[in-house]
């Protein structure tokens, strides 16, 4: 594949089970989805959808601006809820990230998800501007 660039998290399940935090692919990043978990591994906003989702989005953020895109070149969220009630408080910290970008969404219930604590887990998707490669 041309121009591969990834970003990793550092955390020991990345060698695990061989996944990247993020990948960009000539124009195309994906980000993988991604929970409130800290670096140590704690998740930040117990039980409470809304800090999660920002705390998240600040990840994603990261992750993308390491690639060098922004939260404006984001064209797709999916955000996995443990309780689908939360999706108005999730979806106010998608708002105060994605404001502009508006990128196309989906929220969807689960039953549980891989950090047992976690209510919350984002993955994005970003295309840059035809000059950015």
């Amino acid at each position: 594949m041309s121009n591969r660039q990834t970003v990793t998290s550092g955390t020991v399940w990345e060698s695990k089970i061989a996944y990247s935090r993020a990948i960009r692919i000539d124009r195309h990043i994906r980000v993988a989805g991604t929970t409130a978990a800290d670096e140590t591994g704690h998740v930040v906003g117990h039980g409470d959808a809304y800090t999660q989702a920002k705390y998240v989005f600040h990840k994603i953020q990261k992750a993308l601006e390491e690639l060098g895109a922004s939260m404006d070149d984001v064209v797709r969220t999916r955000m996995y809820l443990t309780n689908i009630d939360d999706w108005t408080k999730v979806g106010e910290a998608h708002g105060e990230f994605f404001h502009t970008a508006r990128p196309a969404a989906t929220i969807i219930e689960v039953s549980r998800l891989i950090v047992s604590d976690a209510v919350v887990e984002i993955e994005a998707e970003a295309v840059l501007p035809p000059d950015a490669e």
